[in-house]
């Protein structure tokens, strides 16, 4: 599969766990048999602003920050328009569903899931986008920026127990009618990082389940790395996703 990937993304750029030491090697090592590596290229300030007001983009700069969140958003965007064609994952950060348009928290700068559907969005390629949003946590800001606009779904998953949560993930994959669907993966609900919920499987299951609604309605799919902390298990459910996804 195809990942778009910068080595810049190596670098710990805050002291958060999102840009913790080791968390890009965790994932790069266990997919690297799997990855057909493109670079990620940075986002303009334009595209960003098509998510983003003007304050808050000055207000990602002056925090230093600016150049590696543009970078993922950049990617994002990437993963998204090889994702019209073929399924594509973004190994990208700092992750992005808790930014607004004029706010951020949450070790997020800019939205690469809204930046990338805006783009699509501005150049014609799609006129609907569905978000499966898999973090353990409610990715706000992609719902702020994305919730209200015309074509565009986002849905949170959240259930309390592995087979509610994969039930609900079906049964939205069975509704699902877009141009695209892009999957903000978190691996944050697995059963060792903080959620302790799903099984390294079920990530293959979900990858599988969008795979299938996205060649029943004749869309495209693509996924951008959120959450996910727990080092020793993060690129083991990275990989089954990409696998899901790929059905290899």
């Amino acid at each position: 599969m195809k990942v778009i990937f910068h080595e810049d993304f190596y670098r710990v750029y805050t002291s958060d766990p999102a840009a913790a030491a080791g968390r890009m090697e965790a994932i790069v090592e266990e997919i690297e048999p799997r990855a057909e590596y493109i670079s990620a290229e940075p986002a303009t300030e334009e595209q960003i602003a098509l998510a983003h007001d003007a304050r808050h983009i000055e207000s990602v700069r002056n925090s230093g920050l600016y150049d590696i969140a543009a970078l993922a958003a950049g990617g994002a965007i990437q993963a998204a328009t090889i994702g019209l064609t073929e399924p594509c994952f973004g190994l990208i950060r700092p992750p992005g569903h808790h930014a607004s348009a004029d706010s951020c928290w949450g070790f997020c700068y800019f939205n690469n899931m809204a930046v990338a559907l805006a783009v699509l969005k501005a150049q014609g390629a799609i006129k609907t986008a569905y978000v499966l949003d898999v973090d353990l946590h409610f990715g706000d800001g992609t719902v702020n920026i994305l919730g209200g606009r015309d074509g565009i779904e986002v849905h949170n998953v959240e259930a309390g127990n592995r087979i509610l949560y994969l039930d609900q993930v079906s049964n939205e994959m069975s509704a699902c009618k877009a141009d695209i669907i892009g999957i903000s993966a978190g691996f944050d609900y697995h059963q060792e990082d903080w959620g302790g919920l799903l099984a390294t499987e079920d990530y293959f299951e979900i990858g599988h389940m969008v795979r299938k609604a996205a060649r029943r309605i004749g869309g495209g799919y693509f996924a951008i790395l959120e959450g996910g902390y727990n080092h020793d298990v993060l690129g083991a459910n990275a990989l089954a996703l990409i696998n899901g996804m790929s059905e290899q």
